[in-house]
């Protein structure tokens, strides 16, 4: 079995810094050197005014030009999901970040090609009643990968890190208690073999308005807002001051972050798509041979007996 490389914390910085984001800085002792050197500049990318990504600032990336970088992405990703099928490897992604940042395109992006028996989105609710009494980790048990599988966490247990923070939906204590016990849940999980990948996605509050106009606007897009969303309009810098804490506290050698610049999220999908694919073994494990023998009869048409008839 292929050894995965020794892991040391990741740098604190968007993987893709082809365009910077001003307004969600980082504290100036976690701006270590750049995180991913794969996750290209995209300086070659052109904009696509007739193809203008909606809420996009002006140079965002044209949908043909990232669907033509997201191809051969996504071979590789179908070539990493059958090298967990043969190892028995289990891989964990944490997708955190912003309010529209874009958690769940990303997530849609790595799983839509993907088996979705073996490619798992975890997007839990509220905590019921019950899960409120139980230890905090204890409702995302469930829903890691068995052997083979990958997880894909649309936020995760880092919720009371940050929304449940800042919101008021947790004490102090318990939000102290959680950073001493993250890292020692994820080492638990590291030491048991999990591949784990914690990603932070960052965007501007200019970025972040805009979004939240469209889908307000946009009658597809409007179940993705909540009050609680718009109440944190006013609590960007709220956020980003429980973000710096949670990184200080969580960022460790076994289970390191990493930040990516999603101010335009089409760069951004394909950055964390690119540091994924990085930081997990590369091998090529081809698909088993399948023969397709000749059927060996005319194909037969589907014969409906009364009163029974397709629409």
């Amino acid at each position: 079995m292929p050894k995965t490389k020794a892991k040391t914390p990741a740098p604190l910085e968007p993987a893709d810094r082809s365009q910077p984001g001003k307004g969600d800085k980082l504290p100036k002792a976690d701006r270590p050197v750049k995180a991913d050197k794969l996750a290209k500049s995209d300086k070659s990318d052109k904009s696509d005014k007739s193809d203008k990504p909606s809420g996009k600032s002006p140079g965002g990336m044209s949908k043909a030009d990232y669907l033509a970088e997201l191809e051969p992405l996504q071979l590789a990703l179908n070539n990493l999901a059958r090298w967990l099928q043969h190892t028995g490897r289990r891989l964990v992604v944490v997708v955190e970040g912003r309010d529209t940042a874009g958690k769940g395109g990303t997530i849609s992006a790595i799983a839509q090609t993907l088996n979705p028996r073996q490619c798992h989105v975890v997007a839990l609710g509220k905590p019921s009643d019950r899960e409120r009494g139980q230890w905090y980790f204890q409702r995302y048990v469930p829903h890691l990968p068995a052997s083979g599988e990958i997880a894909l966490f649309d936020r995760s247990w880092y919720n009371r890190a940050g929304v449940e923070r800042v919101m008021g939906y947790c004490t102090e204590s318990e939000a102290a208690q959680f950073l001493k016990q993250a890292p020692v849940f994820e080492q638990l999980l590291v030491d048991d073999g999990v591949l784990l990948l914690k990603y932070w996605l960052t965007v501007d509050q200019a970025e972040q308005e805009q979004r939240i106009v469209e889908r307000l606007q946009d009658p597809l897009k409007r179940w993705k807002l909540s009050p609680v969303d718009l109440e944190a309009r006013s609590r960007y810098a709220d956020y980003g001051r429980m973000r710096d804490l949670m990184l200080q506290a969580t960022h460790t050698p076994h289970a390191p972050w990493t930040l990516v610049n999603f101010n335009d999220q089409r760069r951004g999908r394909l950055a964390l798509i690119r540091h994924l694919l990085a930081h997990v073994p590369d091998t090529q494990i081809p698909p088993e041979p399948m023969p397709l023998p000749p059927l060996g009869h005319a194909p037969l048409t589907e014969s409906l007996k009364r009163p029974f008839k397709p629409i």
